[in-house]
């Protein structure tokens, strides 16, 4: 037998989290981009002139916050994960399953307070025993390595990916996945 390797840990760290909300960032602000840069081309064929008006320029911003909302909230509702979040392997859930849309317009507007104060609220993730933050308390979720994700030769060979970095065979062994076996201390 083979000595117990440590788990890596099931939740993910404040590194991955921040990239995955820079690719969201960046698809978001993309998609108003070209939204907002067709609309401004339409306006100017009709002969709108190039300026804007204080009250356009908050509703831009009105607009664009709540479709950052609606994106967040319906990634979260619908599977759990952002396209940010399923680039970096990663899952927001509740302890005991997926979350609902009130919890999902919790968390945005947990993650909206945390960036406030330069970004303040994500410390406790560096912190907590689950590496929450305070969007994270507000909505009691959790963020997750995603391990739903499995190939085709893992389900042809009968393989179960499981939360603690194991692979759970049809015989019922468990093997070790690289990145569990990366986590073993050098001997």
């Amino acid at each position: 037998m083979s000595e117990p390797v440590p788990a890596a840990s099931a939740y993910a760290g404040l590194v991955t989290r921040a990239v995955a909300l820079l690719i969201d960032a960046l698809v978001i602000d993309g998609i108003a981009l070209l939204t907002g840069g067709a609309i401004n081309l339409i306006l100017v064929v009709f002969g709108a002139s190039g300026r804007i008006s204080v009250g356009v320029a908050l509703a831009g911003g009105l607009a664009w916050f709540l479709w950052s909302g609606a994106y967040f909230v319906t990634f979260w509702t619908v599977t759990g994960q952002t396209p940010g979040a399923r680039l970096m392997s990663i899952r927001v859930s509740r302890l005991s399953g997926d979350i609902g849309v009130l919890r999902a317009v919790q968390r945005f507007v947990g993650l909206v307070a945390c960036l406030i104060p330069l970004g303040a609220g994500f410390i406790p993730v560096l912190f907590d025993d689950r590496r929450r933050g305070l969007h994270d308390r507000l909505a009691d979720t959790v963020v997750r390595w995603d391990n739903r994700i499995e190939t085709s030769g893992n389900r042809e060979s009968g393989v179960r990916l499981t939360s603690d970095a194991t692979d759970v065979l049809e015989d019922g062994t468990e093997e070790i996945t690289p990145l569990a076996a990366a986590s073993r201390p050098a001997t």
